[in-house]
């Protein structure tokens, strides 16, 4: 099968596997055309940082090699530390002339070196409370962070077409899935094995972004420091396995409600800090999506100490899906750990 022009594979580089979606879009509608998953052992990345390259070059090349997948063209995206996501105000000017104007407006909130990194912006509007000002979306990542991203797959043979970012890439899915209702105020939590991110939008502008560095792998790690069990067995009873061996369930079951806390917590920070800075605006529905949503556990607890409607996004509900070529019901429990890949397979050739 000959790939298109048009034709972009969504490739996922997660500190915990390499993850790849394939759409096919026909009149507005996409088709999953492939799906596919390739654990990365467990220091390949750390704290975003690539640590073994060649085994992140390694996974990517069997995973697309294994699915068939012909397309050189891919859409990736990053996060962490490393990457800036700041809503500025700045005085109503056009989008040429922030163009000519953006690396001296960005200096002031960048805390890197503006030589060092590439930056991207987007107008939100006007300032409802200043009309002579408007709200930019200012996005800084550093370059030789990116580069280092954009190597690997340089390096596994492909073409980086579009350099997203994660929380970004998650809007797009949500947007295609579930759609923006006005001046609707939700929170999109991506809950990862290593990190955590938390956008806030009302409608379709997103109005606060924050990365937590802590994610499913704190449950994880808990589970085995304190019941001295391997990381396969960890990570069975987060899911929620209660028959291992030598295990009582009720003391998993005690861990597992003093490590989801920490986490909790670190989400409701976020959330809180949100609420702080932006009186007018509540945040009515918070939909999970990450790995960390299966748990049923975390979706309860966070339920509980937030008091606000929670959902698990599906980030194929709206994908036209071929039954004879994929089981529907494993997609549904898969489904979260793909919501960054599916948003990069949305993404289009000259996206910004």
């Amino acid at each position: 099968m000959f790939a298109s022009k048009k034709d972009i594979v969504g490739i996922d580089v997660g500190s915990s596997a390499v993850k790849i979606v394939r759409l096919r879009e026909s009149r507005g509608t996409y088709h999953l055309e492939n799906i596919g998953i390739m654990p990365l052992a467990s220091e390949t990345i750390v704290d975003n940082t690539i640590m073994d390259s060649t085994a992140i070059v390694d996974s990517v090349s069997n995973l697309l090699k294994a699915m068939k997948v012909k397309t050189k063209r891919v859409a990736t995206s990053v996060s962490g530390h490393s990457v800036i996501i700041r809503k500025i105000s700045l005085p109503l000017m056009s989008e040429a002339e922030l163009e000519a104007s953006i690396q001296w407006e960005a200096e002031q909130y960048i805390p890197f070196d503006i030589s060092e990194v590439n930056i991207d912006f987007q107008i939100l509007g006007p300032d409802a409370r200043d009309p002579s000002q408007m709200n930019v979306m200012l996005v800084a990542a550093k370059k030789d962070f990116v580069d280092d991203y954009t190597s690997i797959f340089v390096e596994a043979g492909l073409e980086p077409i579009v350099m997203d970012i994660d929380c970004f890439a998650v809007e797009n899915m949500f947007d295609y899935n579930y759609g923006f209702v006005d001046n609707e105020v939700v929170a999109l939590i991506d809950l990862g094995a290593s990190a955590t991110s938390v956008s806030v939008l009302r409608g379709d502008t997103s109005i606060f972004t924050r990365d937590i560095q802590t994610g499913g792998n704190l449950i994880s790690e808990e589970l085995q420091k304190r019941l001295g069990v391997s990381a396969e067995e960890a990570e069975r009873a987060k899911l929620g396995d209660r028959n291992i061996a030598d295990v009582d369930p009720d003391s998993v079951d005690e861990i597992l409600v003093d490590a989801v806390e920490n986490l909790v917590q670190e989400v409701q920070r976020s959330l809180d800090f949100f609420s702080a800075t932006s009186s007018d605006d509540q945040v009515s529905k918070i939909y999970l999506t990450g790995g960390v949503s299966n748990s049923v556990k975390v979706k309860d607890a966070l339920e509980e100490r937030l008091g606000i409607p929670i959902d698990r996004v599906d980030p194929f509900r709206n994908v036209k899906i071929n039954e004879k070529e994929f089981d529907s019901e494993y997609l549904e429990a898969i489904g979260p750990m793909f919501s960054v890949a599916a948003g990069l397979a949305m993404r289009k050739v000259g996206d910004k």
